[in-house]
């Protein structure tokens, strides 16, 4: 019993290290679409192309997203938006949106 419950925590882990990197992969598409929307323009239409393709919605599949056409549409607005995925997620950037919506609020 003790080896199943081994091995089932350590198929989670790997799982959960898996939906990682698959997750990091779809941060690189935002980031490499950014860059075509700075350089190209064409940022939201290359990560829709890419969100709808086989490859893509297989990726967005083990990161853990249903590529579903709001995911694609969620994707569209990140792009247009462009921040890149590093300053979007990072800690003074949240900070930074959240005080901007209370002062919008207030």
């Amino acid at each position: 019993m003790r080896d199943f419950v081994d091995g089932t925590a350590f198929n989670y882990e790997q799982g959960q290290r898996s939906r990682k990197l698959f997750a990091a992969v779809v941060l690189a598409a935002l980031d490499d679409a950014i860059a075509d929307d700075k350089k190209y323009g064409n940022g939201p239409d290359q990560i829709a192309r890419w969100a709808r393709s086989r490859d893509g919605r297989e990726v967005l599949s083990c990161a853990g997203i249903d590529p579903n056409e709001r995911v694609v549409k969620g994707l569209m607005e990140f792009v247009e938006k462009g921040v890149r995925t590093s300053v979007a997620l990072s800690r003074e950037e949240s900070e930074r949106r959240h005080a901007a919506q209370e002062a919008e609020a207030a």
